[in-house]
């Protein structure tokens, strides 16, 4: 088929690399334009323009598609179908009409539980057992369109990296195999109960409130590994929790318990494992408290 690929971070590689590998026909690449990042504040193009580059296929990265110019230069691919992976912007009417199949979304829940933004981490945060990936005609509505495949993936203890990239993989493959299907099955409505919305996650909700109970921080830490990362101000200083125990133990709130940095909760304690300090590397506790001396006692804000 005749195909344009939507998509801008990690997610999206492996599904631009499936439509590749079987053959399909990627005449251009949309992503969202390159951002200025590291400390020298150069402007750095997004894994799924590194990649199509690399893949000699040409890149557009329109702000928005409020240009008609761009509505026109997406119409005149003349393309079988477009396919969207974490593209981050909203297409109009007109672009999701333009292909001759319309717009197929790769989305990371099994819809309609977390429609929207951060799928993986709302269901990592909830507590949901399971989640997994959907196939999806796209229309005007957030994440609304009818469904062609979907499939299951096991939470466990896994973070949010770690889970998006077995979605992104699950994903590819469904997609590539749900193009089979266009001109031959119809795609079935989504279920009108069970919506929920996986709103954008706020750096602000990264700080851990210690009040709560030690299971649900310990969900919220995985949730946000790798980024925005959790953290905790301990002694005057951001401290970032990527991986916790939940250990059976009581006291104050937000207090130091031991010598292995143990955190009273509302319900029980955390024990972070793994540890980052601004400006340093990712570090074991132990490794650590080698060097800063964090006193029993101590309260953590």
């Amino acid at each position: 088929m005749r195909i344009a690929f939507m998509g801008t971070p990690d997610f999206a590689v492996p599904t631009l690399d499936a439509l590749v590998a079987a053959g399909h026909d990627v005449v251009a690449v949309y992503c969202q334009p390159p951002r200025v990042a590291g400390r020298g504040h150069k402007l750095s193009p997004s894994p799924v323009q590194r990649r199509a580059e690399a893949l000699g296929i040409p890149v557009r990265t329109p702000v928005n598609f409020k240009d008609p110019a761009d509505v026109v230069a997406f119409a005149e691919l003349t393309l079988d179908v477009a396919v969207v992976a974490a593209y981050g912007l909203i297409l109009p009417q007109a672009l999701l009409d333009a292909p001759r199949y319309g717009c197929i979304n790769v989305h990371g829940s099994l819809l309609p539980r977390w429609r929207g933004a951060a799928p993986v981490q709302r269901a990592i945060a909830a507590g949901d057992l399971a989640t997994g990936v959907t196939i999806m005609q796209m229309e005007r509505g957030l994440d609304t369109g009818p469904m062609w495949r979907s499939a299951v993936i096991e939470i466990e203890t896994k973070t949010a990296g770690d889970l998006t990239a077995e979605i992104a993989m699950l994903g590819a493959r469904l997609l590539v195999e749900t193009l089979d299907l266009l001109g031959t099955q119809r795609p079935e409505p989504q279920p009108e109960t069970g919506v929920t919305y996986a709103h954008k996650i706020d750096k602000a909700e990264a700080r851990l409130d210690l009040a709560q109970p030690a299971l649900v921080l310990e969900r919220l830490v995985r949730a946000y590994n790798p980024a925005p990362g959790a953290f905790i101000e301990l002694a005057g200083e951001r401290l970032k929790l990527l991986a916790v125990d939940v250990v059976a133990a009581r006291g104050t709130p937000g207090t130091v318990l031991d010598d292995r940095l143990t955190l009273a909760c509302g319900v029980d304690a955390i024990r972070p494992t793994l540890v980052q300090r601004a400006g340093k590397p990712v570090m074991a506790t132990a490794a650590l408290l080698n060097g800063w001396t964090i006193t029993p006692g101590t309260h953590v804000a």
